[in-house]
């Protein structure tokens, strides 16, 4: 008799368009921390997050009672109609703990692709120029104007048509491929004289650390270096923090680590522990250029995400983990370089906290190593422009001990097949 996860994946390859693509072809019933189980009896440890979604896990229980607690006051309002003071509130909290060198001001969004969008409004409005400065193998989203940031046409882009104009890619530092921070500078020079002058470019934004593009790190130096142009130009500078943000860095935000503050940054994902909400925080006289109106969204803070994210900042402060990324950070990078000296096909180990990627010669090696993981019982996720790197965006809280049987899973998928 055919089972349940075939016949879900019927059902869905009939009633869904291919553009949804799946990795798995197994249908969840149930989570739990770091632990994923589907309807036939199997599970799965969880080093996807939902895509650095559940920094604090599945279903925590803090963030569950603050969901609970909202749904006996109310569901939804539309902030800019009927405001709240759950709303308020998290903006102040955030105010105090962005990376802003000065007052700060916050407004919320549903999507991460929302808070990059936003985050171009506000500096638009606020420079009122129009150029936008991204980077190579960057992702910042699935609209079109995130599209049009995003540095990688399959498959965000491919078959949309053209995209939104005034954006321009410079070269992200990379010492895999050899670009150089000088490199990447001289990329944006390039830019300056071939595309577009440097006093009608309204932001530069980036992710501190790439995401879908391989976990690369910048450098300080180029942060600093970055930051000085932009200063001596009047652009201002956007830290895309979405995946990177609410301690899976090893601090609350990636931004953190670096001694330059950006002008605005953008967050979502692990903001508020699984439910829908991002947001936009910088410079309160940046962020107050928008007139009334020129900001939100009908769902943008949604009540039951706000109760989730307040919860998500207890957790976080509480359970102190910024410390525990680091923790399980460096426990992983030992393992990974270990096994880096046993293993020809392992490349590079690279990021922060616990933000960490392994990159293999071969895409095909990366995804063996995947594949096999998973009928082992361990999810994992690839990223990279080759799709030859292996990404760990596992749950803050999982237990020790799971912790360590997942590390037992891969090495025991590492001998079999790293060099095959």
């Amino acid at each position: 008799m055919e089972g349940k996860n075939s016949q879900l994946q019927q059902r869905k390859d009939d009633a869904l368009p291919r553009g949804t693509g799946n990795l798995c072809q197994w249908y969840v019933e149930h989570a739990e921390n770091a632990t994923l189980r589907d309807g036939e009896g199997n599970s799965w440890i969880d080093f996807a997050g939902g895509i650095a979604v559940l920094n604090t896990g599945h279903r925590h229980p803090r963030i569950v009672q603050a969901i609970a607690d909202q749904l006996e006051k109310f569901t939804h309002t539309a902030f800019q109609v009927t405001p709240y003071e759950s709303y308020v509130a998290l903006a102040e909290r955030l105010n105090r703990v962005v990376p802003i060198s000065v007052k700060a001001k916050t407004a919320f969004f549903s999507t991460g692709a929302e808070a990059v969008e936003n985050a171009v409004k506000v500096a638009r409005a606020a420079t009122r120029r129009h150029g936008i400065i991204t980077f190579g193998n960057a992702f910042h989203g699935r609209t079109f104007m995130t599209m049009a940031m995003t540095g990688k046409v399959a498959p965000y882009k491919r078959d949309f048509g053209p995209m939104p104009a005034s954006v321009w890619h410079a070269r992200y530092p990379n010492s895999v491929t050899g670009i150089s921070v000088d490199d990447a500078l001289a990329s944006l020079q390039d830019i300056f004289v071939q595309d577009i002058a440097p006093q009608d470019v309204a932001a530069i934004v980036l992710e501190p650390i790439q995401g879908e593009g391989g976990f690369h790190v910048a450098p300080p130096e180029f942060f600093n270096r970055l930051r000085s142009l932009a200063d001596e130009h009047g652009i201002l500078l956007i830290a895309d923090e979405v995946q990177t943000g609410f301690a899976r860095t090893g601090k609350l935000f990636a931004m953190d680590h670096y001694t330059v503050k950006p002008d605005l940054i953008t967050m979502a994902k692990s903001l508020a522990g699984g439910m829908p909400l991002s947001a936009v925080s910088g410079r309160a006289e940046i962020m107050d250029a928008p007139g009334p109106g020129g900001l939100g969204g009908t769902y943008a803070g949604n009540p039951l995400a706000i109760a989730a994210a307040h919860a998500v900042l207890d957790v976080i402060a509480d359970e102190k983990l910024c410390e525990r990324a680091q923790q399980l950070g460096a426990q992983l990078t030992d393992f990974l370089h270990s096994a880096r000296s046993q293993y020809s096909s392992i490349t590079d180990i690279r990021g922060l906290g616990s933000m960490i990627a392994v990159e293999f010669a071969s895409a095909q090696t990366a995804q063996t190593i995947q594949q096999h993981a998973m009928a082992r019982g361990l999810l994992l996720l690839t990223c990279g422009p080759q799709g030859n790197v292996i990404r760990f965006l596992y749950p803050l809280t999982i237990p020790d001990a799971q912790f360590g049987q997942a590390l037992e899973i891969l090495s025991s998928v590492l001998s079999q097949h790293a060099d095959s």
